[in-house]
């Protein structure tokens, strides 16, 4: 047995165990077990991302998850890796190349995709090691990546089943498109956000009524040049009688008159309530106006290229600018025309890039687009619980989602990514073209398509095709996914399709969505707002299993969580509790591994705290199953701060520095006891610190299932002792017992006498029993002496309290500087007198009780009820010492 030194050194016992535990394979899934399956697939964070709060909220549920499984004698397969992130990937090594005066196509397709594969060796294990940190416990020997060379060859397999199943086309539709990344998006990646804008109120002349004009509301100005139409709803009975004729577009200015003029055209879309009623129809640059432009026939007209310049469509005083630029030019040019009536403030919602934080644009484009396979059984398996939510609340919001689904468009006008796998004829250019895994035999006549698949493409096979035969036979479906409400679309919904569609089942039974950590302020964290401390100096300063515990205090289900570093300060605090009583306990001899209670004589408060256990065992499997983790830490923190630390080891003293051995022995027999199964309860929350203190108390006996582990110990789930009514007596004299401790410690602070100070105390009996418990009474109030005294006579003004045990007095002699404490007692009456006549002053003014609101009012009678009380209490106290 190691000691355990006097203070907690939380980085080289975690850097030791989690370098024990990789050593001795324990993380390692075997297919080949007779052992129940377990199985989760991370959520692959980006090959581009640190850890962040976020990842450690995430990935600590995952390894509790994992942990307790292992300890419920579970086969456990954890199955980490990370995404490739198309985007974010090519972003940060095109931003390198800018820095030295080069584009990607400097460089052309291959060697750009070497420099990437260049910059994920050196950059790209970054979270993965960090993860290590934290002390997951993935099994590191399966660690996939989704660029690997069999999960390519199964995305591009996917890819070509799903065409030949008609579920995969290309289309020239509108999508949105990044401007920076140039690239196209689905829906899924375009975040909406409120933004206040202006709404531009032009005038454009009708050709048949000269001098007549329309005024438009629009918030794009600078697209002007591409309008191809104006458009009025036929039953606008302002507008109606100008359908069939023209408006002479203001821009591009040089154009020839009959090159200026566009249709008036009548459309149901069309709102009354916008802006004038008028609407200006762009069919290249807006998804309504695109489908107006469809009814119609309209031409379209692009005038801004991909990458938001304005192109010379746009006109002589556009043309060159970026979209933004172009905006105050074309609002400049209607000025000087003599077109601009106004502008306004306009609050709408405005489309971004989910990767590149700029406004997306409509664009007409040629992409690859995927209509959603089996969504009927998607749908059913989360309705029917089949794929149960956690909390259900999401089930509608994605059930809700599943009945509007729109096409997914799968393209990106990307290098870093999946190639898709379609080949076009070079020598017959108007032959269908070839699609397969393999290229083409005459490869030398064809062309591959340029375009790669979208990330989320190959995310959604993540949880079956990240494995092999033998280990999706033992581990798919998989058990648990724990993950984000933000990417319940993206992935979740997807990956349940993709499930169905290829395995013919369900990808995972539980989904559990977890809240998204918010600054003090209720802000999202991020590194712009510098609001987001890293996870690794957290780490640094309290260690890894403090940050943890810290974290799921306060990690409720499915809700936001606002973070607080006192609350990982209280994690560590907490190792620290945890490692000073065991080595309270190793002070006092040998432990004894795998104690039985069966023939110890055991006092009260031993049967107490055994209960307790059997209670904390099954509050513990309750919080499991309902997925409350944060229910499960605050169970685990009561328990052995308060009721174990605070109550049982000092009312067990009592027995350990008794002359009487066999109580010594039962009271540390139960010690080794509880503290054995609290270890195995905490141990999937802080499991460095548990395995460290396993060891050092040698709690792992001979016939121990998992070696000298306690990751592989059984996890607690059987009751300690049988309830009986003797039980229940028992526990009631315990709670007397600690209730008149409460009390005797109310005295002390009342009348300002130490903690640490000895006093005696008269007890006057009101049980028969109190006499046996007096030894144990008088250590928890660190009395020099309790006088049991059944027929006591208490002098006028000795302090007393009512307590369980009976009347309970603390005579002051000797203890109280009399003169001092009436003299400090008197000032406070004084203050307090004086607070209660204000309060009540104010609420005698009828004026304030009846025009105050209810809650004010409400305040003030408390406050005078509060102020009362506490004279009362002052007088009393003044009164036992003898004042008047």
């Amino acid at each position: 047995m190691t000691e355990i030194s006097k203070a907690y050194e939380p980085q080289a016992v975690e850097e030791k165990w989690y370098a024990r535990w990789l050593a001795d394979h324990c993380f390692t899934a075997d297919p080949a077990s007779q052992k129940p399956a377990y199985s989760i697939v991370i959520p692959p964070p980006n090959v581009t991302g640190v850890l962040t709060l976020g990842h450690v909220l995430n990935t600590t549920i995952q390894d509790i998850l994992a942990r307790r499984a292992r300890m419920l004698g579970h086969e456990v397969l954890w199955l980490p890796g990370t995404d490739h992130a198309g985007i974010a990937t090519q972003n940060v090594v095109e931003r390198q190349l800018r820095k030295e005066g080069k584009t990607r196509h400097d460089l052309g397709r291959e060697e750009f995709l070497k420099l990437v594969w260049e910059w994920k060796a050196k950059h790209g294990g970054i979270i993965i090691q960090q993860l290590k940190r934290l002390g997951c416990s993935c099994d590191w020997s399966r660690e996939r990546f989704t660029m690997d060379a069999g999960y390519t060859r199964a995305v591009t397999g996917a890819f070509v089943e799903l065409y030949k199943r008609g579920h995969i086309y290309r289309g020239n539709r509108m999508v949105n498109w990044d401007p920076v990344a140039h690239t196209a998006l689905s829906d899924e990646e375009v975040i909406m956000r409120p933004e206040t804008g202006v709404l531009y109120y032009f005038k454009v002349e009708i050709a048949e009524e000269p001098g007549q004009f329309l005024t438009i509301a629009t918030t794009r100005p600078e697209t002007i040049p591409g309008d191809t139409a104006i458009a009025v709803n036929p039953n606008d009975g302002r507008y109606a009688r100008f359908i069939g004729m023209h408006a002479v577009r203001p821009l591009p200015e040089e154009l020839p008159a009959d090159k200026k003029l566009i249709p008036i055209i009548g459309d149901s879309h069309v709102e009354f309530e916008f802006g004038t009623g008028v609407l200006k129809v762009t069919p290249a640059h807006d998804k309504d106006d695109f489908e107006i432009g469809t009814r119609h026939n309209l031409p379209v007209v692009e005038v801004m290229g991909p990458d938001g310049v304005m192109n010379d469509l746009a006109g002589q005083d556009l043309a060159g600018l970026d979209r933004f630029e172009a905006r105050e030019a074309a609002i400049r040019k209607l000025e000087g025309l003599r077109l601009m009536v106004k502008q306004e403030g306009y609050e709408h919602s405005v489309g971004f890039s989910e990767r590149t934080n700029v406004p997306v644009e409509p664009r007409l484009s040629d992409q690859w687009f995927l209509r959603y396979p089996a969504v009927p059984q998607s749908a059913e398996a989360v309705r029917s619980g089949g794929v149960a939510f956690r909390p259900e609340r999401w089930a509608g919001v994605y059930d809700h989602w599943l009945s509007n689904i729109q096409d997914w468009c799968i393209s990106r006008q990307l290098w870093w990514g999946h190639r898709i796998p379609v080949w076009y004829s070079k020598i017959h250019p108007a032959e269908p073209p070839y699609v397969g895994i393999e290229p083409p035999t005459d490869i030398e006549n064809w062309e591959q398509d340029p375009d790669v698949l979208d990330t989320w493409f190959s995310s959604w096979l993540w949880p079956f095709e990240t494995m092999d035969e033998p280990t999706r036979a033992k581990f798919y479906p998989t058990t648990d996914l724990v993950t984000g409400p933000d990417i319940i679309f993206f992935w979740v919904a997807r990956m349940i399709m993709a499930g169905f569609e290829f395995t013919g089942s369900r990808p995972f039974l539980n989904v559990f969505f977890t809240g998204l950590i918010r600054d003090g302020q209720g802000r999202k964290m991020s590194k712009s707002l510098g609001n987001s401390p890293d996870p690794l100096d957290l780490i640094a300063k309290y260690g890894a299993d403090g940050l943890r515990f810290g974290l799921m205090r306060i990690a409720p289900q499915g809700q936001d969580i606002r973070f607080d570093e006192k609350q990982i300060e209280e994690g560590r605090n907490f190792a620290n509790k945890l490692w000073n009583a065991a080595r309270f306990r190793q002070m006092h001899g040998p432990s004894t591994p795998e104690p039985a209670l069966s023939g110890l004589k055991l006092s009260p408060y031993s049967v107490d705290i055994l209960v307790l256990l059997d209670d904390l065992t099954q509050q513990v499997a309750a919080g499991y199953a309902a997925y409350r983790f944060n229910e499960v830490a605050a169970a685990l923190y009561e328990f052995f701060w308060s009721r174990y630390c605070d109550w049982y080891v000092e009312a067990a003293k009592t027995e350990i520095f008794a002359d009487q051995p066999e109580a010594k022995a039962s009271a540390l027999m139960v010690m080794d006891y509880v503290l054995s199964h609290f270890l195995r309860l905490l141990h999937p929350f802080m499991p460095h610190i548990t395995e460290e203190i396993w060891e050092r108390l040698s709690f792992a006996g001979p016939n121990h299932a998992g070696g000298n582990l306690l990751m592989f110990a059984d996890f607690p789930t059987k009751p300690s002792l049988p309830g009986t009514d003797v039980i229940t007596t028992v526990r009631e004299r315990v709670e007397a017992v600690y209730a008149a401790t409460g009390a005797a410690r109310n005295l002390r602070a009342e009348y300002r006498v130490p903690s640490g100070k000895k006093v005696d105390f008269i007890l006057k009996p009101g049980v028969t029993w109190a006499l046996d418990q007096l030894p144990t009474f008088a250590r928890l109030i660190n009395a020099g002496e309790v006088t049991l005294e059944p027929a006591y006579d208490a002098p006028t003004g000795v302090p007393r309290a009512l307590t369980p045990l009976g009347e309970l007095y603390m005579p002051l002699d000797g203890i109280v500087d009399n003169v001092a404490e009436l003299e400090r007692l008197t000032k406070e009456i004084g203050r307090v007198e004086n607070e209660l006549t204000m309060v009540r002053r104010k609420l005698a003014n009828e004026s304030f009780v009846n025009n105050a609101p209810p809650a004010v009012v409400q305040e003030h009678r408390q406050r005078e009820a509060d102020w009362a009380e506490k004279l009362a209490q002052l007088k009393r106290m003044r009164d036992a010492l003898g004042g008047i």
